[in-house]
């Protein structure tokens, strides 16, 4: 199997070859077209013909997951609900998610929660992945890449569109799409999507209710282009995010402790409370405004609001009253000291600002200035409900706020001379963070004022040759710690990243290839440390010094008018230098060990067969080596490799104005068991995937 992967050296994602000119003359997008030129590592991915075949449910992470470079992680195991993904071994925490350049990564926690926004994939038309530090955008810098999902514009006909799914584990997926067409002399045109997505989940009790919608208004006359969108969802979620001990994953791997509730004496689980859950709705309004000034000026401006509220729930048993701010109670002249609780930890979040970007285009010489600034408030707080008392109703235990603001200006130029092309980009970045606690309780939050002031310069250059490129590049990066890393330990300091990139971008006929070799240079990296904290999120330290280095390979390889290969390969080497590992038993000074979660070997390789246009089959190949899941070098905190293959097939029917589509996705159909995500408490402790596994779907366009 593992000698079969290394075909990836010969193959790579198929888009590389047509880079989605087809989606640009669709969306003619300034910034697209500025960063298919700049010098680095970059992906841009048409998500209707890269993505659409296997477009059934699953959240975005897991639709990515054969990208370079890339591993998903599912906490249900199935890839509905919780998920997330990893690019050259950084997690979600260091990838810069932007949904049409505005930020999207959590302003405190700097993570990513696609389960807020389920159904993205269906209302995007591109998907633009830059590994590295990449250049310059908006919100947190990018310590493993950035991610820009850029929304699909309104159909020129009117239609209507219906996408139904059912798969393994009761998965089904109900959607409602319809696009009005160009009216008012061609000057207005809206759409307008609805998405049901339910899943019980591979992992016990693991179920996703999730509703998603989004609404896009366009209006188009001369020069000037404006988007108005909404777009959100609310998810529903019994919580997975516990994990299961090796011996149990071995025994039952769908076991899950979330929601357990034990006898008297703690030794036996005698139930399980059945509304252990997540709940959080998320609500996006942006504003998009594309000015082209005369022949050499385009301005695009952005005003964004996000609205978010929430909260998750526990079964806290035998739970002492003073933990919540509650005076013991006396019962038959016994004062109780303990009881059980219903626990609920509540976010209400707003996060709006602006962000605009002015192209200057001449002859020989691109420029783009930008400039961005934003504002977060956060509180944060937690009620308690007795079970047995009920006398004790929402009763508040802790209250805090935060305020994080941050304004941000970048300037970049590409100037061209001959067969080469030099870019430069400079971004000076100011952040104020304030957090405060209201109400004291539980060991939340923390009284705190940080500010951070951070110049990010970067320059690379492009040198054309025939049917192709080589480039190089050099950044510096900054990233501030996130809320969990200064509650932890308020003296974390922010990470500091050297990144340079060489690569090459070849076309001989009908082969495309593209290879890139990395260096990352780290000071005082955050890296995970295996554990997490209470609501199951991975704890981070500063490592000290730390890099990644690797090379990145990819080819598409059209065949012949009926076959297809494509895929990548990843080779790398991730290490902190001079570990330092802190336990209660002092400080132990390892020398080099191995990055957490970090594989030296990610490898695909897919292959597409379409016999006619009406058909078309296709499978994708996974290969994942072992990582570690801390930073100690320990063997039995290892997660082993693991090979994976997936199947899809799509046969489309063409009636009369009427196009219906069945589409088939196979996961895993060797039975693969194995784990790609975890922790460490008293041992390795996992998170299971799901074994073979399907989703049928069929979808119905009238226009």
């Amino acid at each position: 199997m593992k000698g079969f992967v290394i075909l990836g050296l010969f193959a790579g994602p198929f888009y590389l070859a047509q880079t989605s000119q087809d989606s640009l003359k669709i969306h003619n997008i300034e910034s697209v077209n500025f960063t298919k030129r700049l010098p680095v590592s970059k992906e841009i991915i048409s998500v209707e013909r890269d993505l659409g075949n296997k477009n059934l449910g699953q959240d975005l992470p897991i639709l990515l997951k054969n990208q370079t470079s890339v591993i998903s992680t599912s906490d249900a195991g199935n890839g509905v609900g919780y998920t997330g993904f990893r690019i050259r071994g950084v997690g979600g925490n260091g990838i810069n998610v932007m949904m049409n350049g505005v930020p999207y990564n959590d302003s405190e926690s700097q993570g990513t929660f696609f389960v807020d926004v389920p159904d993205l994939a269906s209302s995007a038309s591109q998907i633009i992945i830059q590994r590295g530090v990449g250049t310059s955008s908006n919100g947190v810098s990018a310590f493993g890449a950035s991610v820009n999902v850029i929304s699909k514009n309104p159909e020129e006909k009117f239609y209507l569109k219906s996408d139904n799914t059912y798969g393994s584990f009761n998965t089904y997926k109900y959607s409602a799409e319809t696009g009005s067409g160009k009216f008012w002399d061609n000057r207005l045109s809206v759409m307008g999507r609805y998405t049901k997505i339910h899943s019980d989940g591979y992992i016990d009790r693991a179920f996703s209710d999730l509703d998603s919608y989004n609404l896009t208004a366009l209006f188009e006359e001369n020069k000037t282009k404006i988007r108005l969108m909404a777009f959100g969802g609310k998810e529903k979620t019994y919580q997975a995010w516990n994990g299961i001990d090796k011996a149990t994953w071995e025994s039952n791997p769908k076991f899950n402790y979330s929601g357990a509730i034990y006898d008297e004496n703690w030794e036996n689980i005698v139930g399980f409370y059945d509304n252990e859950t997540d709940n959080y709705r998320q609500n996006h309004y942006q504003l998009l405004w594309e000015q082209n000034l005369n022949d050499y000026w385009n301005l695009e401006t952005t005003f964004h609001y996000t609205k978010g509220k929430g909260y998750y729930e526990n079964y806290k048993q035998d739970a002492k009253f003073s933990k919540y701010n509650l005076p013991n109670l006396s019962a038959n002249g016994n004062e109780i000291k303990k009881t059980d609780f219903i626990r609920k930890k509540w976010l209400d979040n707003d996060f709006y600002g602006a962000v605009s970007t002015l192209y200057g285009k001449f002859e020989n010489l691109d420029l783009n200035f930008g400039i961005v600034g934003n504002q977060y408030d956060g509180k944060h707080f937690g009620n308690v409900t007795g079970v047995y008392f009920p006398q004790i109703s929402e009763h508040e235990y802790y209250r805090n706020h935060s305020l994080k603001s941050e304004i941000a200006g970048f300037a970049k130029a590409i100037f061209t001379l001959n067969r080469f092309e030099f870019f430069g980009d400079l971004q000076l970045r100011k952040i104020n963070y304030d957090t405060e606690i209201l109400q004291q309780g539980d060991d939340e939050g923390a009284n705190l004022n940080k500010k951070w002031t951070f110049f990010n310069p970067k320059a690379g250059i492009n040198y054309k040759i025939p049917s192709g490129k080589v480039f190089l590049s050099a950044a510096v990066a900054h990233r501030e710690p996130n809320r969990d890393d200064l509650f932890a330990n308020p003296e974390t300091e922010a990470e500091k990243l050297y990144d340079f990139e060489a690569g090459i971008e070849k076309t001989f006929g009908n082969i495309v290839f593209t290879g890139n070799l990395y260096y990352m240079n780290y000071v005082n990296q955050l890296v995970l440390n295996g554990q997490i904290n209470n609501i199951g999120e991975f704890i981070r330290v500063n490592s000290g010094e730390s890099y990644r280095m690797g090379i990145e390979l990819g080819a598409a390889a059209k065949i012949s008018d009926q076959w297809n290969a494509s895929g990548n390969l990843t080779l790398s080497k991730n290490e902190n230098r001079d570990f330092k590992n802190e336990s209660s038993a002092g400080i132990e000074m390892l020398g080099n060990t191995p990055i957490s979660f970090s594989p030296d070997v990610i490898a695909n390789v897919l292959l597409s067969f379409n016999p006619s246009k009406k058909f078309s089959l296709g499978i994708q190949n996974q290969y994942v080596g072992s990582q570690f899941l801390d930073n100690t070098n320990n063997e039995s905190l290892k997660l082993a490799d693991y090979f994976l293959t997936d199947f899809n097939a799509k046969y489309t029917l063409n009636l009369k104005r009427t196009e219906v589509d069945f589409k088939l996705l196979l996961n895993n159909i060797f039975d693969k068991k194995y784990v790609n995500n975890g922790y460490v408490y008293d041992g390795p402790v996992y998170f299971s995937q799901a074994g073979i596994n399907f989703m049928f779907g069929m979808s119905l366009k009238f226009q």
